[in-house]
């Protein structure tokens, strides 16, 4: 059974950082991508960053570039997003998705499995 859980969500304010984990079973994670999403209340669900497990590209959204970074412990199978400079409208529920032919998050496509999400918040 695929199983993907995610940690390390929590309140920070504004500028602080926090570390996300989406630990990996039931399935061959070098074979797999791993995307992390997030959706805030009333809006659509964005793709945050994304890694491709054959070549390694890695997508940030816009939003996060410069502040935001991925990471992957292959022997731990585990995806890693550290969050700096956080901002009040990081605030949201983060999940973590993967996908065995799909590694794009930047929009229209749908990752196969999905993690159960962690809360983000970030006071002002």
């Amino acid at each position: 059974e695929v199983q993907l859980v995610e940690s390390g969500g929590g309140l920070v304010q504004a500028g602080g950082s926090l570390r996300l984990s989406c630990a990996a079973s039931g399935f061959t994670f070098d074979d797999y991508n791993i995307a992390w999403f997030r959706q805030a209340p009333g809006k659509e669900r964005e793709g945050v960053s994304c890694i491709s497990s054959s070549t390694g590209t890695i997508y940030y959204a816009d939003s996060v570039k410069g502040r935001f970074t991925i990471s992957s412990d292959n022997a731990k199978t585990t995806v890693y997003l550290q969050m700096n400079s956080l901002k009040p409208e990081d605030t949201a529920v983060y999940y973590c998705a993967a996908d065995r032919d799909i590694w794009y998050c930047g929009g229209g496509y749908e990752f196969d499995y999905w993690g159960q999400g962690t809360q983000v918040t970030v006071s002002s």
